[in-house]
């Protein structure tokens, strides 16, 4: 991947950490909650994870085989649990979604225990 477009990639990622901690913290009613509700089931109440990151790549016009390469290669080391066979398109944009989705979900985690311990500060 080009320099260029580990930039771009690493402020999709900023920007969506930012917005999905944002939005579960506020459905949950909080950090603690929101994180405890993510490490639960990312998939829960409040939380929707593969939800949020299916609106955000269309959001960002990622939602499509070009889009999930451009993922797919920012994140090529990363693990995925392989895809039900299918049409290649279909293939590598749920391998999209669902790579994006387990960083997503790490970061925002980080993110949360931060402000979590930042708000309990005197």
């Amino acid at each position: 991947m080009e320099a260029y477009q580990r930039l771009q990639f690493d402020l999709l990622l900023g920007i969506a950490i930012e917005r999905f901690v944002e939005r579960i913290t506020h459905r949950c009613g909080g950090y603690e909650a929101a994180l405890t509700q993510l490490r639960a089931d990312p998939q829960g109440e409040g939380v929707w994870l593969d939800t949020f990151v299916r609106t955000f790549l269309r959001d960002f016009l990622l939602d499509n085989p070009a889009g999930a390469c451009f993922i797919l290669q920012a994140l090529v080391r990363r693990e995925i649990v392989a895809p039900q066979p299918g049409a290649i398109g279909t293939m590598i944009e749920h391998m999209a979604v669902r790579a994006f989705a387990d960083l997503l979900a790490a970061k925002t985690e980080e993110a949360l225990e931060m402000s979590g311990a930042t708000m309990e500060e005197p």
